[in-house]
């Protein structure tokens, strides 16, 4: 019980789906009749939270993330009363971060003010793009500026610490795009980005345009490109790598709570369609917002499945989850034909190994699936 404990809250409802999105998302008009709306998740919610002090009992929690959808749909009051309730129920450790998602256009100076009142220590705001076409193109509704705008209203606030999400590589992005999104990130006084390459989802609306022709497929080598544009702007900037998407101005920037999951932390997820893991097992929850509410009204157990993590995947997982930190995988965790192939790669220039660890190059980084296939597929302890 010495490893950290995090909380992590989903909730399921957006205003308007994006395209690009497969998160388990609901809009009102697909919610239309189901008698699920924020009031009914949250006493859900809070019935689970209690569920889950019966189970993991006396354990104070080091994180929370409440994500989404858009948590910021449900207004500063219900996020209080989720934080609330995770206090009475459990706890917080001293220090403890408590984020939560926002969506630039749900959000202003008396929902921050709020938010920090309550007890949020960290705001993760979608930023995407500062550009407008290709906002348009994500289907985001906010407008260029706004995201910055609500990065500054949060560390106006008193918000310890705010990120900003970027969104790379999507078709019709320029380079100089890209570069004035990145540089209007910064002036928002954020001491933390997150930038993903865009991925192309099948069953969302962006796959389907992209299928008919509308829209090119994102380009991997574009991609590789424009991730050492966004490596380069944060870096002169003070923020380095601490994950392969994410930097952070210094470690106490870092997502702590992200960083549970990358070290085989424990967690509790809650609402529809969460998943938990505590000590080798993995579950998840149903994932229709009716179908939790009236699991959580009737049994009290909102579990769809579950799985027992042998000592191979959760070999794998170490594996593959730890290399793509800055702190990088202890070499330990290698079996020697492994470790052969770890040397393999630091030749080649993908690995640096040092004082134990092996840690990804720059160039490893954009490479970093095909490193850890490598460093797997060598050893005699990964899984059949």
């Amino acid at each position: 019980m010495s490893r950290p404990f995090g909380i992590y809250v989903h909730v399921p409802f957006c205003a308007s789906r994006c395209g690009y999105c497969d998160f388990n998302t609901y809009t009102a008009s697909e919610l239309a009749g189901s008698g699920s709306n924020p009031d009914t998740w949250l006493a859900a919610a809070r019935r689970e939270l209690a569920r889950a002090r019966a189970t993991v009992g006396d354990r104070a929690v080091d994180t929370v993330f409440v994500g989404g959808g858009t948590p910021s749909l449900i207004g500063a009051e219900r996020l209080g009363a989720v934080l609330a309730t995770v206090r009475d129920e459990f706890g917080l450790a001293e220090g403890a971060e408590v984020t939560t998602e926002s969506n630039p256009e749900s959000t202003s100076p008396e929902f921050f003010a709020a938010l920090r009142e309550a007890g949020y220590t960290r705001v993760s705001l979608g930023m995407q793009s500062a550009a407008p076409h290709v906002l348009r193109i994500l289907d985001r509704r906010h407008t260029p500026g706004r995201a910055v705008e609500a990065a500054r209203e949060a560390r106006a606030a008193g918000i310890e610490h705010v990120n900003l999400d970027l969104i790379y590589a999507t078709p019709g992005e320029t380079t100089d795009d890209l570069r004035r999104s990145v540089e209007a990130a910064l002036s928002g006084g954020v001491d933390h980005v997150s930038a993903y390459s865009l991925i192309v989802e099948d069953g969302t609306a962006l796959a389907r345009r992209v299928a008919k022709g509308e829209l090119p497929a994102p380009d991997d080598d574009v991609a590789a490109e424009r991730y050492e544009l966004v490596d380069d702007l944060l870096t002169a900037a003070g923020l380095r790598w601490y994950e392969v998407s994410n930097w952070a101005r210094g470690p106490e920037a870092e997502c702590r709570h992200n960083l549970g999951y990358w070290r085989d932390g424990d967690w509790w997820g809650v609402g529809p369609g969460a998943h938990s893991h505590l000590a080798g097992r993995r579950w998840w929850n149903v994932k229709h917002p009716a179908r939790y509410a009236a699991a959580m009204s009737t049994s009290g157990d909102p579990e769809a499945d579950h799985e027992i993590l042998t000592p191979a995947q959760r070999h794998t997982e170490r594996v593959m989850l730890r290399l793509r930190l800055a702190e990088g995988l202890d070499l330990r965790l290698l079996d020697d034909p492994a470790r052969a192939e770890a040397d393999r790669a630091a030749a080649d220039g993908l690995l640096r190994l040092d004082d134990g660890r092996a840690v990804l190059t720059r160039r490893g980084r954009l490479l970093a699936d095909r490193v850890v296939q490598d460093l797997l597929l060598a050893s005699e302890t990964a899984p059949a």
